[in-house]
């Protein structure tokens, strides 16, 4: 197809004559005279190449084709005079009106005829450009990426020459920026090695590396600031070979730190920082491989605060976390710096001493309460805070951290039962005692439920008179094994699990039923029945005893309840609500085992009790025994003074019966006049003895 288009003039025919070289050419080609500009002539490959037709292009300015700055600039000089050629990229305008990328080549051609003109050359380098736009496009999006990443990258060379590498590596090694746009890689890598804890190992593995171009590896990099690196090197492949090696740096820092920092947290109480029961742990057991080692002892304190809860309700949980970071710098004085104070729960420490025997841990013991018996000053409030400490030893007191501090704790409650404010040792018990206790346990659940319990009641006496006044229920266990099993020895077993509970419900049924039933048949008979402390505790203790009366038909004055004091003064303030209940019910009311505790004539004169019983241990010794003599007389008179009855219980003799009359007493109990018997022995002692006749 010939598209060379001649135009009337003789620069046209000249342009014709060229027409079979320009067809030869495979470039795209014009022909341009020199004089107007215009393009004369332009080959196939022109048509091509710029999607139009010849005839749309013949005729035309070029610089309406190719109308860059510099096609301007040359065919302005050209129109000057100047015949100097161009070669350079350039933009081409399409027949769709697109531009497209071309190298132009731009030379004179001069005619024999005379003829001037210039040939215009073209290569389409649209796909190379679209390539190499592509390829810088890939690279910046690759390089952003490596940019984004938290990693620090580093691309070497398999001679370990540095190739490639982001910001986050020069970051995190702290590289001056110089070293880096110099290319140093000798200079980058003493940097590296003077920036690391040990410089020797740094470049020994990172030598054992460079030597396996395939080995992929892990490690972990100390730096002299602190902060800890992880190294991970992998091969570069390219093409199936390995041309390189490709170092990701990540730092482990802030993870360390807070991994940490949890790892303290679970270790360290909050409000006080102390070690938590964890910590105590860990540290008891490393106590116990040293003192196994070294054949030596120490001791573990368990240090609870007296009524700590009055604080929290009285002043607010503020004020008792202040008196509990307070308690926990006091008890840090306390101790050597080798030994450990920790909080185990809310008013609750422990203390390990080490190296200590007997003497050591009393030692302790004293500071404490000596500590602790300095007035706490908050703000205008001054008030004190005793505490309760119960004192272990290894090796005689456990072999585990979980014995020793269990023994511990079962020392410090000891001390809050006998009345606070002190510290006791843990007095060892052989495992087969514990094993005992156990079965003893299960054996008193059986016998609750298959009716093993009986009552038996013991007569309470009137001296004035010498009539029958009233009886105390006492149970009785007769196990199908055991034989008759003895309250002294089941009672604390029941208290120490908590069973007593069941028991104390169980008597207090039974005794009321008893006493409605006799006075079915027309005998009062007021009936005193024990209470245990945790029995008394129990929140619906008084809707029990009202249940129980209720359910009898048992009128509320023919019922006793005796309490010891340790129940009254645990918690006057709630001991006394729950007295004034059942002082509303109509109840009778009894300190049992009186003077063998603290009471205090404050708390006596509010409660409203009627009875004082004068415990069996002070009887024994009448009346020869002068200091038992001066506290029976002593209780008699303050029960006088306040209005109180007074029995006596234990009386065996007439010589005691004699001193009670005379220091005057109001009533007895004892084996003088009978022993506890069953209901049927009672009456018949007491009721049917005197010819049917009920005695009131």
């Amino acid at each position: 197809m010939t598209v060379v288009r001649l135009r009337a003039s003789d620069q046209t025919l000249l342009a014709q004559r060229n027409a079979a070289l320009l067809e030869a050419l495979q470039e795209a080609v014009w022909l341009v005279d020199a004089r107007t500009r215009c393009i004369v002539a332009v080959n196939t490959a022109s048509v091509e190449l710029l999607g139009m037709p010849a005839d749309q292009m013949i005729g035309s300015p070029v610089e309406s084709l190719a109308s860059t700055p510099e096609d301007a600039m040359f065919w302005m000089e050209a129109a000057s005079g100047s015949r100097t050629g161009l070669r350079s990229d350039t933009l081409v305008r399409h027949g769709q009106g697109h531009m497209l990328w071309v190298t132009r080549c731009i030379n004179p051609v001069k005619q024999a005829e005379g003829g001037e003109f210039w040939l215009v050359s073209m290569r389409d380098q649209t796909r190379q450009r679209q390539q190499e736009e592509e390829r810088e496009t890939l690279v910046a999006e690759l390089r952003a990426t490596l940019e984004s990443t938290a990693d620090g990258i580093l691309v070497t060379d398999l001679a370990g020459r540095m190739r490639s590498f982001n910001q986050r590596f020069a970051s995190l090694w702290g590289i001056p920026d110089d070293l880096l746009k110099e290319r140093n890689d000798e200079a980058v890598q003493a940097w590296m090695r003077r920036s690391v804890a040990d410089g020797a190992i740094y470049q020994q593995r990172l030598s054992a590396v460079q030597e396996a171009p395939l080995l992929q590896s892990s490690d972990i990099i100390q730096l002299l600031d602190g902060r800890v690196l992880e190294r991970v090197s992998l091969p570069q492949w390219h093409r199936e070979r390995a041309v390189g090696r490709v170092y990701s740096f990540r730092d482990l820092s802030e993870k360390i730190a807070a991994r940490q920092r949890i790892e303290e947290l679970s270790h360290t109480d909050m409000l006080t920082d102390l070690p938590n029961r964890r910590a105590l742990t860990e540290r008891l057991d490393h106590a116990l491989a040293v003192a196994r080692r070294a054949n030596t002892s120490f001791a573990v304190l368990n240090v609870d605060l007296d009524r700590f809860k009055q604080i929290n309700d009285t002043l607010g949980h503020s004020y008792g976390d202040r008196v509990i970071k307070e308690v926990a710098e006091r008890l840090k004085d306390c101790l050597r710096e080798v030994d450990t104070v920790a909080r185990l729960s809310g008013d609750e420490f422990a203390l390990l001493v080490h190296n200590a025997d007997v003497r050591g841990a009393e030692h302790a013991a004293r500071r404490v309460q000596e500590a602790m018996s300095r007035p706490f000053s908050f703000d205008t409030l001054n008030f004190t805070v005793t505490a309760s400490t119960g004192i272990a030893l290894f090796p005689s007191d456990g072999g585990s951290s979980e014995e020793l501090l269990a023994s511990a704790e079962r020392a410090m409650h000891w001390v809050k039962e006998s009345g606070r404010a002190t510290y006791h040792f843990h007095q060892p018990r052989k495992d087969v005692d514990l094993l005992s206790r156990m079965r003893l346990d299960h054996a008193m659940r059986k016998a609750l439920a298959e009716r093993e319990f009986q009552l038996h009641y013991q007569p309470q006496i009137e001296l004035g008179t010498g009539r029958v006044i009233g009886a105390e229920a006492l149970i009785r266990w007769r196990d199908p094994l055991r034989g008759d099993v003895s309250p002294a020895e089941f009672i604390p077993v029941a208290e120490e699990s908590g069973f007593v509970v069941a028991i104390g419900e169980w008597v207090l049924q039974q005794a009321v039923q008893q006493a409605a039933a006799w006075l079915r048949q027309g005998w009062r008979m007021p009936v005193a029945v024990n209470v245990s402390a945790l029995q008394f505790q129990q929140a619906q203790f008084v809707e029990t005893v009202a249940q129980a009366l209720a359910e009898a038909k048992l009128p509320p004055e023919l019922l006793e309840l005796e309490l010891t004091e340790s129940i009254l003064l645990r918690d006057a303030e709630d001991a006394l609500r729950r007295l004034e209940r059942l002082a509303a019910l109509g109840i009778c009311m009894s300190i049992d085992d009186f003077g063998t505790g603290y009471s205090s004539l404050g708390y006596l004169k509010r409660f409203p009790i009627q009875r004082l019983k004068i415990d069996r241990s002070f009887v024994q010794g009448l009346p020869d025994d002068g200091s038992d003599a001066g506290i029976v007389n002593a209780i008699v008179q303050m029960g006088r003074a306040l209005r109180l009855q007074v029995i006596a219980e234990g009386v065996e003799t007439e010589a005691q019966l004699d001193f009670l009359r005379r220091a005057g007493c109001h009533e007895m109990q004892g084996y003088l006049y009978a022993p506890a018997l069953d209901a049927r022995s009672f009456e018949d002692r007491v009721w049917r003895s005197t010819q049917g006749e009920p005695r009131a």
